[in-house]
């Protein structure tokens, strides 16, 4: 068995930090569901502005809401970059072929790009 990145939300933008909270990260519901992160899972979340990087559990939220909660809420700030991940187990056999989902999100946390990673890229050959 083999733990791998099972998907990727690129370069989101906190719209809260909410320290008061018991805990978690609220993710935009279609966010979550373009990840295939379900309520209640464990994701990492790395801060781009200031390095952080700090395991939780995902809530569902509103559009475009990316809300840091809790201790986390030390953490990441209003308007920081985060990259938030999740993962899985996966058979040795299985692992060489697994891709994860990737989705970009622009400046409001749309969408801007979803597709497993690696698809359409042609890996060149080093001499």
């Amino acid at each position: 068995m083999r733990i791998m990145l099972k998907s990727k939300i690129h370069r989101a933008r906190v719209t809260d930090a909410n320290i008061d909270y018991e805990g978690s990260i609220t993710i935009d519901k279609k966010l979550m569901e373009a990840a295939d992160i379900l309520p209640y899972e464990q994701v990492h979340v790395l801060n781009i502005n200031n390095g952080a990087r700090f395991t939780t559990y995902a809530i569902e939220g509103e559009r475009g809401e990316i809300c840091v909660n809790g201790a986390a809420a030390r953490l990441a700030v209003k308007n920081d970059t985060v990259i938030i991940l999740s993962y899985r187990h996966i058979e040795d056999d299985k692992a060489g072929d697994f891709r994860p989902k990737l989705v970009h999100v622009d400046a409001s946390n749309a969408i801007a790009d979803s597709r497993p990673t690696f698809e359409g890229i042609t890996l060149l050959e080093v001499e």
